[in-house]
């Protein structure tokens, strides 16, 4: 057994870093990580992990977005946070309720998927989310 403590980032390739900054620093208002490592590779902490948003063709591999189902963001309210981000102008796929969570897929501008997602029903054990 190795001991893992904890996942300390998600890598998240985009195209263009300033496009980027704007979506997940400005339209999801996700905290910058004031320790970023560089232009290329933004960190934003995302309550209990780190995604680092970064230019893959600046670290040596060709941009493929994340694929469907990689990346779900937990929100208070799944049909206000998908207003909000068409009022700024992004596309969100209709909501959908699976009688367990409710939530709706968008995209970053670089295409990687995105899930605003928020689980409303109690764990098998009783527990709340």
């Amino acid at each position: 057994m190795i001991d893992v403590e904890r996942v300390d980032y998600i890598r998240v390739p985009v195209k263009d870093i300033e496009e980027a900054k704007r979506f997940y620093g400005e339209l999801l208002g996700l905290p910058l990580n004031p320790n970023s490592p560089d232009e290329d590779w933004v960190e934003y902490e995302a309550g209990n992990v780190t995604l680092a948003v970064m230019t893959p063709h600046t670290h040596d591999y060709e941009f493929t977005p994340l694929p469907p189902g990689t990346l779900a963001l937990r929100v208070a309210d799944v049909a206000e946070a998908k207003a909000k981000l068409e009022a700024a102008g992004v596309q969100v796929n209709d909501m959908w309720d699976s009688g367990l969570c409710r939530g709706a897929g968008t995209r970053d501008p670089s295409g990687n998927p995105i899930l605003l997602h928020r689980r409303y029903a109690p764990y098998p054990d009783g527990s709340k989310p």
